[in-house]
């Protein structure tokens, strides 16, 4: 597996990927257990976490949106992780952008987010059958049978 972190661009990772959206700032780091859990299964997955990120820094900032943004769009699956320490309002507009395409989706919450209903809510109506997972093991082995579709 290659894990590809921001702000890395390699030119021709491995595929399929999948790309690790959700909180990164205020929260622990999850990224971290998802790709164990995602090993076996993904040759590529893009994570945002960098080990270190000069916060107060609008040009890493701006970086690292463009990273995520272009990352979002290389990848086959993305799979959507929304912890209960903060909000995550970035992770919500990406995955109401997404949840409007076809890309292929794994999605959970843990049942003490705040906005849980919410994503259940706009999920069930922008993609019917799309199950929101309770915790991130589950979230992970949704997004291991990704691959069987692509």
């Amino acid at each position: 597996m290659t894990v590809v972190v921001a702000p890395e661009w390699p030119e021709s990772p491995p595929r399929p990927g999948i790309f690790l959206a959700g909180g990164i700032s205020g929260v622990r780091d999850w990224q971290r257990d998802a790709i164990e859990h995602l090993r076996p299964v993904w040759p590529a997955v893009y994570n945002p976490r960098r080990p270190n990120f000069p916060m107060g820094d609008d040009t890493a900032g701006a970086r690292q949106i463009r990273w995520e943004f272009d990352q979002l769009a290389r990848a086959d699956a993305i799979l959507f992780w929304f912890s209960f320490e903060t909000t995550q309002p970035i992770v919500l507009y990406e995955l109401g952008r997404w949840a409007a395409s076809d890309k292929p989706l794994a999605v959970g919450a843990d049942p003490r987010y705040e906005r849980r209903f919410d994503v259940v809510q706009q999920l069930g109506l922008a993609r019917p059958g799309l199950h929101v997972h309770p915790d991130l093991e589950s979230t992970c082995a949704a997004a291991n049978t990704l691959t069987e579709r692509l």
